[in-house]
């Protein structure tokens, strides 16, 4: 009989459930893909059932059930938190402890509820610390038989940062750095002080730092009045925060607005407000300090543990920028990091450290691939049920038998400055669209940017976009000497394919530095040369490689624009229902459901959009 365990993270933010069959990742999701509320972090009820469904696996069959963190030992934290900064944060605590005392206090017996909606079986239920349930997520489905393994986030219980190594199917923790030192609620504060969203809008702070200016007099002293004033950095890459400066620990906001206002002299970004220069430049700022921190952090793991491959999860391993950096910077031979790096993959990781710590299992290492399958672990449809999401819709759609055809036909349609919608096979599990539920665009378009911007993704107009490049063909156009598959690795363009820069660039606006032509490539070249690339290889996902390619041989490029399958607000499209809403809603110009294409000219009129269109503050 098969042995499954069934791995829950819930009730922060990014609910999401992951299952193992025999010790093999068969089926992982997020909870906002089913229920449409981004970031949900309800208990993940939908993608439970959905794991289980796709595995086969009945729930009164599973050996046992993981969740990412231990509860108990939170509220502990929370407790000796607010007792060691009393009598500051006494309204926070009044405002917490209902909650905890209510509902997360009682967690053992909240999931028995949820859970029995799943079946009647009493089954084990074990609780592995927040961090171990990143190092699992990162070291088990990686493709190294031993590691150093480096975890980042804001906090989990205590720790914020670990450092581990795995070995076989051990995994030993060597060193942590304790709340409230943080090197993610750090970068979370410069979100919310530059006037994005904490917990969602961390990408766009990174995305906003290289419009910073970095021979400006002003993001040197910003950079020096962070390592100053807020944090201590030493040798090891562990910090100690200055505590006046920040309210997380004890209030209900991140910062203290008025120490940071007096230090940096500019008062916090309105959301939604002008972006001016300054908040660039304290973008570029943190940026900096965190990329310093995370390779002091990475000598500190290569000396403590003696491996030559390195493993990362938490959330601020989805700084793809900072990886970038480290993975320059040659302190280890390879480098690999968990797709679903915050706390949704905590679900993969707490089932991985079951299964292996737990069960005693041994562990199979595939030298030539991780375990992630490419992250396409979600649901996936049939042409039988797109066509009834169709009819549905009375909308007309081509199908092809030869998906061949459709490649070619699709790769004409983008070589044309079309906005193609892609939705293929599995939904990606994490943040990233995958190539399974994406916006596709051509990069040598210098509109192309803009129009998916303002017109498809009706978001922030400075935000990049990503390449989707063959495999084989990374060095043609990146300096990259290996695969980026899960689009977590920025590397600059290659040189000889760079436009150089008016003297002067720095000193303008924020569009015109954005709409200036640097690339052969230019809606995929950030305005420091760089790109965010997703290397697509012929196994993993082999239409996806397929439209790549017929586009190469149309174009002589074998890289398009790859952005995820949603508008702003929105989750990842997961059905062909929401993908087909999507497409109606935004301009779009085709659509691709499995073997279905659609035409917008030829879809009926649907209903007026303004409502909906103001929602995201909208022309």
């Amino acid at each position: 009989m098969k042995k499954a365990v069934l791995g829950i993270s819930a009730y922060y933010h990014d609910s999401a459930a992951a299952i193992l069959v025999d010790g093999q990742i068969v089926a992982a999701a997020q909870e906002e893909r089913f229920t449409r509320k981004k970031h949900d972090s309800s208990f993940p009820i939908n993608a439970c059932r959905y794991v289980l469904e796709e595995s086969g696996i009945d729930y009164n069959d599973l050996t046992g059930v993981a969740f990412y963190d231990k509860p108990f030992l939170k509220f502990e934290r929370l407790l000796e938190t607010y007792h060691a900064f009393a009598p500051s944060g006494f309204l926070s605590f009044l405002s917490a402890m209902p909650v905890w005392i209510k509902e997360k206090l009682f967690m053992r017996s909240m999931l028995g509820k949820h859970l029995a909606e799943l079946g009647t079986a009493k089954i084990p239920m074990y609780y592995p610390e927040h961090h171990l349930s990143h190092a699992a997520s990162a070291f088990y489905p990686s493709p190294f038989e031993e590691a150093a393994i480096i975890t980042i986030d804001g906090v989990g219980e205590w720790a914020t940062t670990t450092i581990g190594r795995g070995r076989g199917k051990d995994i030993e923790i060597l060193s942590e750095l304790q709340f409230p030192h943080s090197v993610g609620l750090l970068y979370s504060a410069f979100t919310y002080y530059t006037g994005f969203t904490v917990n969602s809008g961390e990408y766009k702070l990174m995305g906003l730092a290289p419009y910073g200016n970095p021979d400006s007099p002003r993001t040197a002293e910003f950079k020096n009045k962070i390592l100053t004033d807020l944090i201590d950095v030493r040798k090891d890459g562990s910090i100690l925060l200055n505590m006046d400066y920040f309210e997380y620990a004890t209030g209900l906001k991140m910062t203290n607005e008025a120490k940071w206002e007096q230090l940096f002299g500019v008062p916090r970004r309105k959301p939604e407000s002008e972006l001016t220069q300054v908040y660039m430049d304290l973008a570029l700022a943190i940026q900096q300090v965190t990329e310093e921190i995370v390779i002091k952090i990475a000598c500190a793991a290569r000396q403590l543990t003696g491996c030559k491959n390195l493993v990362l999860a938490g959330g601020v391993a989805l700084n793809c920028v900072a990886n970038g950096k480290l993975l320059r910077a040659g302190i280890f031979d390879d480098i690999w990091i968990q797709p679903a790096a915050g706390d949704a993959g905590g679900a993969v990781g707490a089932a991985y450290a079951v299964w292996h710590i737990q069960q005693g299992h041994e562990r199979q290492v595939t030298r030539q691939a991780d375990a992630m399958q490419g992250s396409y672990l979600g649901p996936e449809f049939s042409d039988k049920q797109i066509a009834r999401a169709l009819e549905k819709h009375d909308a007309k759609a081509r199908h092809y038998d030869d998906f061949e055809q459709l490649a070619t036909d699709v790769a004409a349609k983008l070589a044309e400055g079309n906005v193609v919608g892609w939705f293929q096979g599995r939904m990606e599990f994490g943040p990233r669209a995958l190539g399974g539920r994406s916006i596709l665009g051509d990069a040598r378009n210098p509109e192309m940017q803009k129009k998916l911007n303002l017109k498809i993704k009706y978001r922030e107009g400075f935000r990049p976009f990503a390449p989707s490049v063959l495999e084989e063909e990374i060095a043609e156009h990146f300096e990259l000497d290996r695969p980026s598959p899960y689009m977590l690795i920025v590397a600059p363009v290659r040189q000889d394919k760079q436009i150089p820069l008016p003297k002067n660039y720095n000193e303008k606006s924020l569009y015109e530095r954005l709409y200036f032509l640097r690339s052969d490539l230019p809606s995929i070249t950030h305005i420091d040369y760089s790109a965010r690339i997703q290397s697509v290889s012929k196994e993993t996902n082999p239409r996806y490689w397929e439209l790549i390619h017929e586009f190469k041989e149309l174009t002589g490029y074998g890289v398009i624009v790859n952005t995820s399958f949603n508008v702003r607000g929105e989750p990842i499209v997961c059905t062909p229902e929401d993908a087909y809403r999507c497409f109606m809603r935004t301009e779009m110009d085709f659509l691709v459901l499995g073997n279905y294409v659609l035409d917008k000219k030829d879809q009926p009129a649907v209903a007026d959009n303004s409502d909906w269109r103001a929602e995201f503050k909208l022309d």
